[in-house]
């Protein structure tokens, strides 16, 4: 009998501080559970340090280490989710490689997994980085999920396992920039949540630098809610009926004190500073509602590889 195939996925951008640390841990945590087998697939976005020897060397040692390589560097989302879809197995895991993800988690990811878990996820419920951001993280979260069309998990950042039904069902949907933490909540599988506390980043720094992660942020927004759109509405109403209401009441004003009435350039200033900066606010959110269904209109691949390791080679310990 062919025991059941977990593959961790790994996606990869200079975290040669960190690639073979993670290799080792993971590999001291599944070869202690009876029962499974397991490989690595490893995805690396271009990197431009020692990464792409170090995968190298691994691959050549351990034929469990599965190795795709970008031909250039294609960003933080669509590389992870070409190799989640890239990735064999019955079961395929998650997670980071700077090691914020705890690889002593999977463990509980597998045994909830046999427990009849389609879904498990890890979720944070602290964390020792900066308090700062771990607490903007947070009021993003909840408030994306209580305006979103259906609940999302709070502070889930993608790290868990996935069975191989969730897996082909995601592949079925046809978003070019899907918002995966979302659709994981959408699908409605069953899952088991697992609370950690993420421990903080040891070597090297984050790639995740602004404009990732608000490009992240505007993505769950515009694929879960069209609360923003009716807001810009009913915001235009309501601004426009006071607009209306002020002229009326400029108006009487005027009349009735004709020669001691003076409107003056100060109402002016503000009012047309004010909406002048309504406005470009909620073009703003249009033009982010029209970039994401421009994104759709155009089918690119997720990545285009450069070179493959060891996805034609058996495991050698299968």
């Amino acid at each position: 009998m062919t025991l059941p195939l977990v593959s961790v996925m790994v996606p990869c951008y200079n975290e040669e501080g960190n690639v073979e640390v993670l290799y080792e841990r993971v590999c001291e945590v599944l070869r202690n559970i009876p029962g499974i087998r397991f490989q690595f697939v490893f995805i690396d976005n271009f990197s431009t340090d020692r990464t792409p020897a170090l995968l190298r060397a691994m691959a050549a040692r351990d034929a469990r280490v599965k190795v795709i390589f970008n031909i250039r560097n294609f960003g933080p989302l669509r590389s992870p989710l070409h190799g989640f879809f890239e990735s064999p197995g019955d079961a395929l895991v998650c997670m980071a490689c700077d090691l914020q993800d705890p690889p002593e988690m999977l463990a509980d990811f597998v045994r909830h997994w046999r427990d009849g878990f389609k879904v498990v996820v890890g979720v944070k419920c602290q964390s020792r980085e900066s308090r700062l951001m771990f607490f903007l993280r947070g009021m993003y979260y909840r408030t994306l999920s209580r305006i979103s069309e259906t609940p999302l998990i709070d502070n889930f950042t993608g790290f868990g396992l996935y069975d191989r039904e969730v897996v082909e069902m995601l592949r079925r949907i046809p978003d070019r920039r899907p918002y995966f933490r979302g659709l994981i909540a959408e699908l409605g599988f069953a899952r088991a949540e697992v609370p950690f506390v993420q421990p903080r980043r040891e070597r090297g720094v984050t790639k995740n630098n602004f404009f990732a992660l608000y490009d992240a942020a505007m993505t769950g927004l515009t694929s879960h809610s069209r609360l923003p759109l009716r807001f810009a509405t009913i915001a235009g109403f309501v601004l426009g009926t006071l607009s209306l209401l002020v002229a009326i009441g400029y108006l009487i004003m005027k009349l009735l004190f004709w020669n001691r009435f003076a409107l003056g350039q100060a109402p002016l200033i503000f009012g047309v500073f004010f909406l002048g900066s309504v406005q470009l606010f909620f073009i703003g959110i249009l033009g982010e509602y029209i970039g994401a269904i421009h994104a759709q209109m155009h089918p690119r691949p997720w990545v285009v590889e450069r070179e493959r390791l060891n996805f034609d080679k058996p495991s050698a310990k299968d």
